[in-house]
């Protein structure tokens, strides 16, 4: 079995680059994977130091069957350079594994992967395999489950599947026009992904994972998740470009090995476990948010 290339988008962020690429490392695969890592152009010239940093680091990243750094030339922001990067590992691979510079990785992630893209390539209804996973307890003979919606946190895809990614968001109309398709989009009005995807289109965000999303949605696409998180994320310290400081890494169980793969379908406990837990995330976020405004109003 050839093993599916890993894109690393970084930025301005040696420390996190570095911290990524030593957990993907400490996986029994990096050696047989290429790693490609694409590095975006400064945004102002006091960017400058930061993004010579990281590709200073980038040269001289090895362990890996082999390692490119692709050096924008200018900014072309987070969701412009994975859409790209994304695009171009697809075609000339047909699989890839996507992440960003602010996720560290178990040691089994790469296996997990790879198994995954490999058991899944010609199932039309699988669209990603998601590393990470959130905080729901679950229920399961299967280490890993299937739902009907994505992940941006260490994930992988194939051509096939990335073929249908539209970064102009059709859809979109129909979806705000139907009550009972936008409750569904919204995960039972679990998560408000399509106040997201409204935002994206007045311009207030740049995303390409809720357009991404809406692709999946529209072709009835689902995701495999493992029952535990192989991804942790350190991006919310206060040093991205699209992270704030509230959240923390949830802490990896380095004894999970995920190798019992499931039946392509959904359980509906798993989906409303899932549901449930993101419910109680919004809620917990808000009382957060209501506090910050009592103290700092």
């Amino acid at each position: 079995m050839s093993f599916a290339p890993i894109a690393l988008f970084a930025y301005n962020r040696p420390t996190h680059v570095q911290r990524a690429v030593e957990s993907l490392l400490a996986n029994e695969l990096a050696p047989t994977s290429d790693l490609c890592i694409f590095s975006d152009g400064p945004k102002s010239p006091a960017q400058e130091a930061a993004v010579a940093d990281v590709r200073r680091y980038s040269g001289s990243v090895s362990g890996f069957r082999s390692v490119t750094v692709v050096e924008r030339p200018t900014n072309l922001g987070l969701a412009n350079s994975i859409i790209d990067g994304t695009t171009r590992m697809t075609k000339e691979f047909g699989r890839v594994i996507v992440l960003e510079d602010d996720l560290v990785l178990s040691p089994h992630f790469l296996k997990y992967m790879n198994m995954a893209l490999e058991r899944y390539r010609d199932e039309d209804r699988v669209f990603q395999v998601s590393g990470h996973m959130f905080q729901a307890t679950i229920d399961s003979p299967d280490d890993a489950i299937f739902l009907p919606f994505v992940t941006s946190w260490g994930w992988g895809t194939w051509d096939r599947a990335w073929a249908h990614f539209d970064p102009n968001a059709t859809g979109y109309l129909e979806i705000g026009s139907d009550p009972a398709l936008k409750r569904r989009f919204n995960l039972d009005d679990a998560y408000d992904y399509f106040g997201m995807l409204e935002a994206q289109l007045a311009g207030n965000i740049d995303s390409w994972a809720i357009r991404w999303y809406l692709s999946v949605f529209r072709q009835q696409g689902l995701a495999l998740y493992p029952k535990k998180s192989l991804v942790d994320n350190f991006g919310f310290d206060g040093s991205g470009e699209h992270c704030g400081t509230n959240g923390a890494p949830a802490g990896l169980d380095p004894a999970f090995d995920p190798v019992r793969m499931p039946e392509v379908h959904v359980i509906d406990e798993h989906k409303q476990a899932v549901f449930a837990h993101l419910r109680k995330s919004r809620s917990l976020l808000r009382r957060i948010r209501r506090r910050v405004d009592a103290w700092f109003g």
